[in-house]
């Protein structure tokens, strides 16, 4: 399955298919805000959780980019 498909899915199926068949790599806090990144086929999934009302907040798709470079540990000096 690509990113396109993966797109068209209902919400519930995203969450679903990156939560069976996602590879969890990494998190990265942000205050209250935790965001998880998956590696499903070939392109990444963030799943954004907030902590203080222990909810899910939101997911996102993609291949590369700002949300990809927030899990290097390598300072955004721009």
């Amino acid at each position: 399955m690509g990113i396109y498909e993966y797109n068209i899915l209902s919400e519930h199926d995203r969450y679903d298919l990156v939560f069976k068949k996602g590879q969890f790599v990494d998190t990265v806090t942000d205050g209250a805000t935790k965001y998880a990144l998956y590696a499903l086929s070939n392109f990444w999934v963030e799943v954004e959780y907030y902590s203080l009302d222990n909810k899910i907040k939101g997911i996102c798709s993609f291949v590369g980019g700002k949300r990809l470079n927030r899990y290097s540990n390598v300072p955004n000096k721009f």
